[in-house]
């Protein structure tokens, strides 16, 4: 009788709880999993490890990204599976996701519930003669309708960031931050009544959708 090898999991999330999660859950599935915080720790194991499939978070704190890490892995390893987990509406919302490997699978992280949506990511970008999955918001959310910059926008707003603050961290001017910010809310149907301060509810739907975000470090004043 012929044992099959569990599938090895090159995971990358810097994020150390759900870096734990995810782990755990794969390796309930029976995948083996090999778990790292950063890109470069992954590109220095991966020749040792020569994983299956990359499970990445896309933003990873510091550069190289996700996708970054995937394009890069894939040029030396083709057959290497890949699958984003992210908290963006999509890889389309991700500034530079137009460079995401072909054949990726993409899971929004809060519908990541349990084994069954990363298994079904991971052999689907294994498979060539399958189609990558993509379980991402859906069309009926406001959020999924955001572009990665309304995103960021969105993302200062609920941290309490004032304009001046978002301008200044965004290196534009005072007037090209409220402008993004209008059109933010534009997109959230949160501009057509005067009863309701948007601000506030951005930031409602934000932790809805994403939990609170951790604080990043805001300008000098």
């Amino acid at each position: 009788m012929v044992t099959e090898t569990p599938r090895l999991i090159l995971l990358v999330e810097d994020h150390p709880m759900v870096r734990s999660l995810v782990e755990r859950s794969l390796a309930a599935d029976g995948f083996e999993v090999e778990s790292f915080a950063t890109a470069r720790d992954a590109i220095r194991n991966f020749h040792a490890i020569d994983p299956d499939a990359l499970v990445t978070d896309i933003d990873l704190g510091e550069r190289p990204n996700g996708i970054e890490l995937a394009t890069l892995l894939r040029a030396q390893a083709p057959y290497l599976g890949v699958v984003f987990l992210s908290n963006y509406a999509s890889v389309d919302a991700v500034e530079g996701g137009a460079g995401a490997p072909p054949g990726a699978s993409f899971v929004h992280k809060s519908l990541a519930d349990g084994p069954e949506v990363l298994r079904e990511a991971i052999e689907a970008t294994l498979d060539d003669t399958q189609d990558p999955l993509v379980v991402t918001l859906p069309d009926d959310q406001p959020l999924g309708r955001l572009s990665a910059p309304q995103l960021t926008m969105l993302r200062y707003i609920a941290e309490g960031w004032s304009n001046a603050e978002i301008a200044e961290r965004r290196s534009i001017t005072l007037r090209s931050a409220e402008r993004l910010i209008s059109r933010t809310f534009h997109a959230l149907g949160l501009t057509d009544d005067p009863a309701i301060n948007p601000r506030v509810i951005a930031t409602r739907m934000y932790i809805r959708t994403f939990g609170v975000p951790e604080p990043e470090e805001r300008p000098a004043p």
